[in-house]
């Protein structure tokens, strides 16, 4: 059985992780992940973003709340870079380009997008297909932090991700989200991770067939400008 949880880097202020798919963030049936790594590791952990529980890949978690405020505050500003990859069956609408739009709530814990954009989910998406392999990858940029907001975005394209039931994904073994990248700077310092997914036979065969080069640091690519509304940004 997979372990909750990779320790990637350790800081003096923050930890970074790896979370297993299927792992909850918060303890609501046992101990989430912050309980266990602040068990595991043997000092306290404040949380500054979160992850779904279906999703796996990189999370920081503050040593103090000193810099979880710190860290917080980057995260509310949108100044923390995130990449993330999915898989998807079929053709997108689109191969890459912008999804924005308000989010409401729909039934059973689902979102869905709206063609509004008064505080809009802001995504943006590149992707790749594959002559031997029966999916896509997508590589995904969100602008700001809404619930679900790349499985909503995703489906909206007729593109929902590979075992993602609750938007419509086609069977798989689990679901094929991984946050895979991030950077961000913090007391003058810049700080970047990038982390492959290790679970999921369908990463598996993504892997073996190679990611395309310039995915290896996603920060570089020439993603387009935008801002936030600036209520979203205080």
């Amino acid at each position: 059985m997979k372990p909750p949880f990779t320790l990637l880097d350790e800081q003096a202020g923050f930890v970074v992780l790896d979370k297993a798919a299927g792992v909850s963030f918060h303890s609501d049936d046992g101990a989430g992940l912050v309980v266990q790594a602040a068990q595991q590791l043997g000092y306290p952990l404040y949380p500054v973003h979160r992850l779904d529980k279906v999703t796996s890949g990189i999370i920081v978690l503050a040593r103090s709340a000193l810099v979880a405020a710190e860290l917080t505050a980057l995260f509310s500003a949108h100044q923390v870079e995130k990449y993330y990859l999915a898989l998807a069956q079929g053709k997108p609408h689109k191969k890459q380009g912008w999804v924005k739009g308000d989010m409401t709530a729909a039934r059973r814990g689902s979102w869905k997008l709206l063609s509004s954009q008064h505080n809009p989910a802001v995504t943006y998406f590149i992707s790749q297909g594959y002559s031997d392999l029966p999916f896509r990858a997508f590589l995904v940029k969100p602008y700001s932090g809404k619930t679900h907001q790349i499985r909503v975005a995703l489906k909206s394209q007729g593109a929902a991700i590979l075992g993602d039931s609750q938007y419509q994904g086609s069977a798989a073994d689990r679901v094929y989200l991984h946050a895979y990248a991030l950077r961000f700077y913090l007391s003058g310092q810049c700080y970047s991770y990038v982390r492959l997914p290790g679970q999921g036979v369908h990463f598996q065969q993504l892997l073996a067939s190679g990611l395309p080069q310039d995915w290896s640091t996603p920060w570089l690519l020439s993603w387009p400008a935008y801002t936030l509304p600036q209520k979203l940004s205080n």
